[in-house]
């Protein structure tokens, strides 16, 4: 296999269990963590070469411009979870989400896609979220940074497929990784939605428990990249299948009591 790879969050969930399946199909792997020198042995793929990123700085992602001419598949899965009431979100709080969770991937895209093109093949994966096709209470600023993620993949796929280059995203549902425990949070005090809001959080940290694993997600992020026209979407995980074919036949206004009605909110 002479191709490429660069996976970012190459040191767990997700990336790392995305790092090691290309690793294992033969492809040359470099992940990415925001601190290489400090990872410990078991959250290291064997086989990949590990890069320092840090999306939240332009500089760290300039520094890899280099590297990511010589990439082949980009799988932009490195990002924060955010959650807390729209109207209580801190400016800084979101300005910082946006750019791990949108302009950083794209800055990166941009950076490896000349290179793609003169070779006349590419693959950028997004990894999205299935929250961006069925948006959840104070879960706002996420689902907009993966619906913003999509809509870049999704309108540059047409741009960029007559040279060979394809953009796909993947949409998980609930993926047990452990995201739960970094998730970022932000409520006030005397916050009006404290109880609905903390109501949302215990259900969406049980359901990531009882999620599909990492593993599965990879298996199906190498589909993608492996597909000879892949497709604009993937979902994965709570019943994407079904979820989907419902949201097609119901009226959005009981699509969304469903999504609510999972999380424990009944307003």
């Amino acid at each position: 296999m002479n191709r490429t790879a660069l996976v970012t969050g190459a040191s767990s969930g997700i990336g790392l269990a995305t790092a090691v399946a290309l690793a294992a199909r033969g492809y040359r792997v470099l992940g990415t963590s925001r601190d290489p020198r400090s990872l410990p042995a078991e959250r290291r793929a064997d086989g990949v070469e590990y890069l320092a990123l840090d999306l939240s700085s332009e500089e760290s992602i300039e520094a890899l411009a280099d590297r990511l001419a010589g990439v082949d598949i980009l799988v932009n899965n490195a990002g924060e979870s955010q959650s807390g009431p729209f109207e209580e979100l801190p400016a800084d709080a979101l300005r910082r989400l946006f750019q791990v969770n949108v302009l950083g991937p794209v800055r990166l895209s941009q950076l490896a896609l000349p290179g793609m093109r003169e070779r006349g093949y590419g693959r950028v994966v997004m990894v999205g979220s299935m929250l961006a096709s069925f948006p959840l209470s104070y879960r706002s600023s996420y689902v907009a940074t993966k619906a913003a993620l999509k809509g870049f993949s999704n309108g540059a796929r047409h741009e960029l497929s007559p040279f060979g280059i394809w953009l796909t995203t993947v949409e998980p549902g609930s993926i047990n990784t452990g995201i739960s425990e970094r998730r970022t949070r932000y409520i006030a005090p005397d916050s009006p939605h404290r109880r609905d809001f903390e109501t949302m959080l215990a259900a969406l940290d049980r359901n990531e428990r009882a999620g599909v694993a990492a593993e599965r997600v990879a298996g199906v992020i190498v589909k993608a990249i492996e597909a000879a026209r892949p497709r604009p979407r993937y979902a994965v995980g709570s019943n994407a299948p079904f979820a989907f074919a419902l949201r097609r036949v119901l009226p959005a206004a009981l699509t969304e009591k469903a999504v609510h009605r999972r999380h424990d909110l009944t307003r």
